[in-house]
This record gives structure tokens, C-alpha cells and sequence, in this order.
């Protein structure tokens, strides 16, 4: 059956109209049985996310295109010709070719993000869990994911960092062989303070402090990663205990001075300290580049790495690309493999049916008396007029209209190839 893909994406859409066509999960099989029911697809997954919501479908021909996306609209109260102005319509290989790249996260805000495959299986779990998948999405389905993997596995492209929360700890994994021992202090609460610690917690770091001019912000922030809460008035007394400062403030001024970083470098007897200021304006004075054992580093230092990250991860895109044209070939080729079954399964049943006549005669020869040799003559004899009668009588159709592709067709089928002179 066709499969088609309707959807908006960060690419066509503002948020202002994602956030109006997204589906709640708690509402995501309802949904989904509101699509099949009203007869806009057989079978349907959808993938919402807060960059896309697309809806690929099995349908039984592709003038259902419009109906899904009428469907769509009056499912969100939004009107189809306003609708129409951000979606995008994929068919058949396209929208074989769109959900692997999707699951690759060749599609993403971030190029080669990978939360975006494990938000496409659970919406193929929820699809099956509501009954909603059938063979045509299945088989879709898993062929993305295998080739989502390889791509994973066999590029490198979501080895390298493209986020400054990403960057700054994966700089901190540079500078210390193993972070699990040390201790962070965070100085902000804003979102990618959040994403840092997210990211330290995930690695292993033993202790992380969180310090916010307001208490209760860092309070919520460390209760959620099992962190320490201080007011940035205390940081003085906190700073000779961290491994790691990592900054993000909206401060007009520098919170952390070279006095300071000095006498907390003495207290830890010359320790290394690495220091990444990510706010602009900057939180660390610049001067602390010049104290010893403390290594400074600013929003610049990251974005220079990033961007060399990026460069690196479209470089594996193109490898990924080359990758997913083969799984759509791949794909394609499966899917007509699976259209002759019937004809293969009808063509072996023909098989059987003469095998069992010619049989049940050689077992009645077999019982009137006559000699296992002839029985087998027979047998053999009749097994071949049997089998080749439709061939043969093909080729002679095909010679007597001189088709030399039917007959070179024929060739190939039967293995037959004739002999060419020296």
C-alpha cells in the first residue's frame, strides 16, 4: 500500500503553529484511532516532538493526502488552508527516505541529536500498543531503526559536542581524566546551568553545588540532581572545594574575581581548577587567566570547538545520506520482493499438485506389478512434459512474435543461456 507522510517541522513552522498541532501523550492512541476511523489511513504513527508533528500512514492511494491533513486541522480547531501554508507531504520513497533521516537526526534543530530516535520508538510503541500498526508501518518502521543505528554506529556523527552545555563538560572530561571524583560548582540556575548539571550527572560526578542569588532557584535545581544549594554570597567560602566552575549569570558585573580565584588555588594547595565562564556579559574576570593552576575558559573557547564539532558532524551527515539511500533501496527492493509472494506461493502449490498426481500414478504402476524401472520412467517422464509444458509453449509464443525480451527473460528464469561461437 502507498505510505504517505504529513507534517510541520522547525523548518516550515513558527512554534506558534507547532505548538497548536502537537498531540498530549496521554491523548496519543485516541488520536491515532480518530485517524483510522475516520478512514484517512489503514494504519498510522505519529511522532510529536517540539520541533515536528508528522503523521506517516498507509493508505490506499495517495488522493488521501488531502484528507489527512483536513483531518489534522479539525482535530486541532485549525483551519485546512491555514494548515496547508507550513505542512509537507512526503510519498512513498520520500517518506521512506524522510523517517530515516528523521530517526538518524539528520533532520533535527541540532544536526545528529539523539534523543529524536527514542522519541520515534515510543511513538511506534504507542501506534502498536493502540493497534494502529500493521505490516506495511512495521516493516517501515524497523527498517529505520536498523539503519538509524548504523548510522549511529558506523559515523561519527553525534560524537562531537554541538551544545554549549555539551561543550563546556566535555571540556571538563579533557582536562580531568575522571570527572566521577570531582566537584562541580554551578554558578546560575537558568537552562543550560540545567542542562550542565544534567549532563555532569550523566557522567558520573560525585558532587555538584549549585549557587543562585536566589535561594529557593537553586534549592529547586539541586533537589532535582541531589546537589548542594548556596547564595552566590558564598561562593568565597565554597570555591577552594570545586574541581569545576562552570558560569552562567545574567550579572551586569563579575561575580568571581582573580582575588578570589587566588586565595582558593592556595587553599587547595595548587590544585588544578578549571574555570568556564559561559555569560556574556562575562561572570569571571579575565585577569584569572593569569593565576596559576586555574584555567580559564570563555563562551568564544566553546563556540570555537563547536563549530568545528558541527563541521565534523556534517561531514559524517554525508556518509549518513549515502546510508539511508541504501536502506531506501533496501527498503524498495523488500516491499516488490514481497509482491510476487503470492505468485511464488500459487507457482509452488502448481508444483506440488503436479508432483503428487505423477506420484500417486507411480505408486498404482507400482501396485498393478509393473517394474520399479519403469515406474521410475514413468514417472520421471511425466514430472517433465509436466513442468515444462507452460515454458515451453511461452517460448515458442515469444519466437513466433521474434520478442527477444520475453525471450531473453525466459533465459534468465530458466537458466537456460545459449552457447555463442569462438
Amino acid at each position: 500500500m502507498p505510505l504517505i507522510t504529513v507534517g510541520v517541522n522547525h523548518k516550515t513552522a513558527p512554534v506558534s503553529i507547532r505548538e497548536r498541532v502537537a498531540f498530549a501523550p496521554e491523548k496519543m492512541i485516541d488520536a491515532l484511532s480518530s485517524l483510522i476511523s475516520a478512514r484517512k489511513a489503514n494504519e498510522a504513527v505519529i511522532v510529536s516532538t517540539c520541533n515536528r508533528t508528522e503523521l506517516y500512514c498507509s493508505v490506499e492511494d495517495f488522493s488521501q493526502t488531502e484528507g489527512i491533513v483536513e483531518w489534522l486541522g479539525q482535530y486541532h480547531g485549525i483551519d485546512q488552508l491555514e494548515l496547508q501554508k507550513y505542512c509537507y507531504t512526503h510519498c512513498n520513497d520520500d517518506s521512506v527516505r524522510h523517517v530515516m533521516r528523521v530517526a538518524s537526526g539528520l533532520d533535527s534543530l541540532i544536526l545528529g541529536e539523539p534523543q529524536i530516535l527514542g522519541q520515534v520508538k515510543s511513538a511506534y510503541a504507542v501506534s502498536q500498543e493502540g493497534a494502529c500498526l500493521g505490516p506495511e508501518l512495521e516493516s517501515l518502521f524497523q527498517r529505520a531503526f536498523s539503519v538509524a543505528k548504523r548510522v549511529r554506529t558506523d559515523t561519527a556523527i553525534g560524537e562531537n559536542p554541538v551544545s554549549i552545555a555539551f561543550a563546556a563538560v566535555s571540556l571538563a572530561q579533557r582536562i580531568f581524566a575522571d570527572i566521577r571524583n570531582s566537584t562541580a560548582l554551578l554558578i546560575g540556575a537558568g537552562q543550560t546551568i540545567e542542562l550542565v548539571a544534567r549532563h555532569l550527572k550523566e557522567n558520573g560526578i560525585q558532587r555538584i553545588i549549585v549557587a543562585n542569588r536566589t535561594l529557593a532557584r537553586a534549592e529547586a535545581l539541586a533537589n532535582e540532581l541531589n546537589a548542594e544549594a548556596i547564595m552566590l554570597g558564598d561562593i568565597g567560602e565554597y570555591l577552594s572545594q570545586a574541581d569545576i566552575v562552570i558560569s552562567s549569570t545574567a550579572s551586569q558585573l563579575p561575580i568571581i574575581g582573580k582575588g578570589m580565584v587566588e586565595r582558593a588555588t592556595s587553599q587547595r594547595r595548587h590544585s588544578p581548577m578549571l574555570l568556564i565562564d559561559i555569560a556574556v556579559p562575562r561572570d569571571i574576570e579575565p585577569e584569572v587567566e593569569d593565576v596559576k593552576d586555574a584555567y580559564l575558559y570563555t563562551v568564544d573557547d566553546l563556540h570555537s570547538v563547536i563549530e568545528e564539532n558541527v563541521r565534523a558532524r556534517q561531514d559524517a551527515a554525508k556518509a549518513a545520506e549515502q546510508m539511508i539511500e541504501e536502506g531506501v533501496d533496501s527498503y524498495r527492493r523488500a516491499i516488490e520482493s514481497r509482491k510476487v509472494s503470492d505468485l511464488i506461493v500459487t507457482f509452488r502449490q502448481s508444483a506440488e499438485a503436479v508432483k503428487n498426481t505423477e506420484l500417486e500414478k507411480a505408486l498404482k504402476g507400482l501396485e498393478m506389478g509393473q517394474s520399479p524401472e519403469q515406474v521410475i520412467n514413468k514417472l520421471a517422464h511425466g514430472l517433465m512434459n509436466k513442468l515444462i509444458h507452460s515454458p515451453t509453449r511461452y517460448l515458442r509464443d515469444a519466437g513466433a512474435d521474434a520478442d527477444q525480451d520475453a525471450l531473453t527473460i525466459a533465459s534468465n528464469v530458466l537458466g537456460i543461456y545459449e552457447e555463442k561461437d569462438n
